[in-house]
């Protein structure tokens, strides 16, 4: 009866919100450390971010490329980084222009550097929607989706339908 265990999500104390937050704090020591003292030996970081996350700034072009998700990568070409509690903003260059991207460290989804084999995945919460759009009307109503329709609850389906049924008997 192990599935009717209380897990983490159960708990009333957050200890995954906890434990993200912790190894939010390892990305941070990272960042702030190449900031003040520059990258050394081989490493190199990638860092993916949601773009759509509240507080990310980042030039509209780039936006427009990538309006859901980026990957930047820490290694040759760039300038400025600098690393708070709150966020970390670092200038790059994007075919030689130069663009300052701030990102929250809530919006960062992974972080990794591969010259040891380090990574991290963070969950992100997914921001709310930036336009509402109206309900559809009733005779509009699409049929339900198969993902919809699980979250519903779980639905009984008869075997007998699939059994094979003896010849002469149908």
């Amino acid at each position: 009866m192990a599935q009717d265990e209380p897990g983490l999500k159960d708990s009333l104390l957050p200890y995954e919100s906890w434990i993200q937050e912790s190894l939010r704090g390892v990305m941070r020591f990272a960042l702030a450390r190449v900031a003040a003292e520059g990258l050394p030996g081989d490493h190199h970081f990638y860092i993916t971010f949601r773009t759509d996350c509240p507080g990310v700034v980042l030039p509209e072009r780039l936006r427009a490329q990538y309006p859901r998700e980026m990957t930047i990568v820490l290694q040759h070409q760039f300038d400025d980084l600098e690393a708070t509690e709150a966020e970390f903003s670092v200038t790059l260059y994007f075919g030689g222009v130069p663009a300052r991207l701030s990102i929250p460290w809530s919006a960062v989804t992974q972080f990794a550097d591969p010259s040891v084999r380090f990574g991290l995945r963070f969950e992100t919460p997914d921001p709310a929607p930036k336009v509402s759009l109206p309900a559809p009307r009733q005779a509009e109503a699409a049929p339900m989706a198969p993902a919809a329709a699980a979250e519903t609850g779980p639905q009984v389906v008869s075997l007998d339908a699939f059994r094979k049924r003896p010849p002469g008997k149908g």
